[in-house]
């Protein structure tokens, strides 16, 4: 994670050098926040292959359980 920090760091740097600003220092980190987290989100992708979609994952039901007589007349009551 710390890696990842001095990147966005080193990007923000970059990108407030090329403007030559005058302040507005969180706008440049959040731009290079952007950038990197895509970046690395696009590696992660590629790395699991053309079959796995990060952002298609579905979450995990649970398996239904048989109700038993029991329960079935505590239902209808």
């Amino acid at each position: 994670m710390q890696d990842l920090e001095q990147a966005i760091r080193e990007r923000a740097y970059h990108l407030w050098i090329a403007a030559e600003p005058e302040g507005n220092a969180h706008v440049y980190w959040l731009n290079a926040q952007r950038e990197i987290l895509a970046t690395s989100l696009e590696s992660i992708e590629t790395a699991a292959g053309p079959t796995m979609h990060v952002s298609a994952a579905k979450p995990i039901k649970k398996p239904r359980t048989a109700r038993t007589a029991k329960s079935k007349s505590h239902a209808a009551a």
